[in-house]
């Protein structure tokens, strides 16, 4: 019983030490339509053993168009600059009713284990 509970408290304390990774984005220079170049992005505490970040964009307002997204090699930063990645970029199709983008990230570490996860969110115009 003691091993169990030894355990249970050690995998919740490896999931609250990273609870509290982050990433928030700002559309900068992004241009309407299909921008191939990511939006800058800020990072924080992004979880010890990080080697590569993997990104995705989500419009939630049209869930069934693929944005893709891309993977970035980590090694400290705090902040991704615009055009870290390549993927398509926001396009509403009708320019006065803004969509909702979801940013997601992922920290992998070198076998690519999923150590942690964050989003964001922002309207687009």
């Amino acid at each position: 019983m003691r091993l169990v509970l030894a355990c249970a408290f050690l995998l919740a304390g490896g999931s609250v030490a990273f609870a509290g990774m982050s990433l928030g984005f700002r559309w900068g220079p992004t241009g309407q339509c299909f921008d191939p170049n990511s939006p800058p992005i800020t990072l924080a505490d992004v979880p010890d053993g990080t080697v590569k970040l993997r990104f995705r964009m989500t419009d939630l307002d049209a869930t069934g168009f693929n944005h893709g997204g891309g993977e970035v090699a980590f090694n400290g930063q705090e902040t991704l600059g615009y055009g870290a990645f390549h993927y398509k970029g926001p396009c509403p199709p009708d320019p006065s009713r803004p969509h909702h983008y979801e940013l997601s990230m992922q920290a992998l570490d070198a076998g690519g284990k999923v150590l942690a996860s964050a989003r964001a969110e922002r309207r687009f115009p």
